[in-house]
């Protein structure tokens, strides 16, 4: 099955050279990813990889980077946090519909990771909770894919815990 999803990037000082980039990311096997170089020191990959499940599509997309650009640091795998209206988008429904549902089912629909004037949530949850509805169809794979990217994301920001910081606050977080 395809996957898609993107992996961001930070790039070292001496890792910014497009040309040069791309060539080394083909060589690697990255030439299902398309490539984009818009903001100085970052770099974005659009993957749409075929595997035999989401987790081995990311992780050989993964493995495949840091053989290309060993320097580059992850900062991101998407699609992890989302809006209303990206999950709108995703889903194929209107933003005001993601909001209605949100707002008649306030005990059960997912808590957002940031809540604020534009509320963030991880999308494998409100995936997760439309499914459960049984009423939406998500697109193939697109579960997966935010689970897996979910995933990575919470374990690349787990590392920057100390290990008692870490058990102190699972303990309190529950």
């Amino acid at each position: 099955m395809e996957y898609t999803f993107t992996l961001k990037y930070q790039l070292a000082d001496d890792d910014r050279d497009p040309e040069a980039l791309v060539e080394r990311l083909g060589e690697a096997g990255c030439d299902d990813a398309l490539i984009g170089i818009g903001q100085p020191g970052r770099l974005a990959l659009e993957f749409t990889r075929e595997a035999e499940n989401a987790e081995a599509a990311v992780r050989s997309a993964l493995a495949d980077v840091r053989i290309a650009i060993p320097s580059a640091r992850l900062i991101e795998v998407a699609p992890d946090l989302v809006g209303l209206t990206d999950v709108a988008e995703i889903v194929g429904v209107s933003r005001q519909n993601m909001r209605k549902l949100m707002l008649a089912y306030p005990s059960s629909f997912p808590a957002p990771v940031h809540e604020g004037s534009a509320s963030i949530w991880h999308l494998a949850d409100v995936l997760t909770w439309l499914q459960a509805k049984g009423s939406y169809l998500l697109p193939g794979g697109v579960l997966d894919v935010a689970q897996v990217a979910l995933q990575v994301n919470l374990a690349k920001e787990e590392r920057r815990l100390t290990r008692p910081a870490s058990k102190e606050l699972q303990a309190l977080v529950g």
